[in-house]
């Protein structure tokens, strides 16, 4: 048996170890990491024979049958009919906006470009880039409607095409965004009766499609509505939109907002912070960091609803882009209308997400400005 009474040896490090390089991941050969095991190697096959087939025939669709001026006439030989957009390509960005006024849509887009490119660096997240903000999208719409200024007026049924798009964005997840902070801190709160108020409201509007509220928006609403009472077509498309936008993004704020350790709360109150000010300069800067993917998504969802807004009467870009194509001087080219309109949702799609990855990799890194 051992003595328990007799002491035991204890060894203390006097000088700390050199730190142990990682294992060097094993070398493979450019082919192995494209062709793999043998699945991955019928489909790459399968894939190259697929694209060897249909390159040629893309090529002399696009570029060598492809008409590149000319009017209906010259598009009905089979080629691409490029020539289409280039004489389309203000309606399908603009809609039905009077020709001799489109340089204010124009001027629109240029305005939330700059701003959207003025916001980028984490600097500028200052309260003069919210007035900014405020200031752009209120000129915004004062330069699509008129009556002011000069400006002759143009209803907003005259609306369409790429500025509906970024204003129903910006203006749905701008509106949406606060009142999704304050369903999410609802959804957490300790009290029973804001709590199951706020449950009930992200549950409902997260239970029912989109296209159904804006039907509700289109129909329902003028009727419910008193005789001589109206609103505009335009409010009622952004107000179903805010409200799911702020649905979901509640739903991800609130597991930002789980994610949170309760210590950083106790200390908060441990150095006499408020709970306005623990909220706003800790639990929620950390929550949003933590949930930059989930916001990218519902931001990009919010992009692409924007085309659902035909419902309550609105050209967006892609009913703006299905107007173009009803002329009948043209043979209605679906595949041409189609790549430009799918090229600028993903221009902005893309962007949106290559920003976000590229945020997420500085608040990894703890660079906060």
């Amino acid at each position: 048996m051992t003595d328990m009474t007799q002491p035991h040896a204890v060894f203390v490090r006097q000088q700390p170890t050199d730190p142990r390089p990682a294992p060097a991941a094993a070398a493979r050969p450019w082919w192995a990491l494209l062709i793999g095991d043998a699945l991955s190697a019928g489909m790459t096959l399968v894939a190259g024979l697929a694209l060897v087939w249909l390159l040629p025939h893309l090529l002399s669709w696009a570029v060598v049958n492809g008409v590149w001026a000319g009017d209906g006439a010259d598009c009905r030989a089979g080629g691409a009919c490029w020539a289409f957009l280039k004489a389309k390509y203000p309606q399908i960005l603009f809609g039905i906006y009077p020709p001799a006024d489109r340089w204010r849509p124009m001027l629109v887009c240029a305005l939330i470009l700059g701003l959207g490119l003025w916001t980028l660096p984490p600097r500028h997240w200052t309260r003069l880039t919210l007035g900014l903000w405020g200031g752009g999208v209120g000129l915004s719409l004062v330069l699509m409607g008129g009556g002011v200024g000069g400006l002759a007026p143009i209803p907003t049924s005259a609306w369409g095409g790429l500025p509906i798009t970024l204003l129903l964005t910006v203006l749905s997840l701008g509106l949406g965004f606060p009142c999704a902070v304050l369903l999410a801190l609802g959804r957490q709160a300790s009290l029973p009766v804001p709590r199951y108020l706020c449950v009930a409201i992200i549950e409902l509007i997260r239970g029912v499609p989109l296209l159904s509220l804006l039907f509700i928006a289109s129909i329902l609403v003028p009727i419910m509505l008193p005789e001589g009472v109206g609103i505009d077509k335009l409010v009622r498309a952004l107000a179903a939109l805010t409200l799911v936008s702020a649905t979901y993004l509640a739903e991800v704020l609130r597991g930002g907002l789980q994610a949170i350790p309760r210590g950083q709360v106790e200390a908060a109150q441990a150095l006499g912070l408020s709970w306005l000010q623990t909220t706003r300069l800790i639990v929620l800067p950390q929550a949003i960091g933590k949930v930059i993917p989930p916001l990218t998504n519902t931001i990009i969802v919010t992009v692409k609803n924007t085309s659902l807004v035909l419902v309550v009467g609105l050209f967006d870009l892609l009913s703006a882009g299905r107007a173009a194509m009803a002329d009948p001087a043209w043979p209605a080219p679906f595949a041409e209308t189609y790549l430009l309109i799918a090229v600028v949702y993903f221009t902005i799609c893309f962007s949106i997400s290559r920003y976000a990855r590229w945020l997420e990799g500085r608040m990894a890194k703890g660079v906060s400005r």
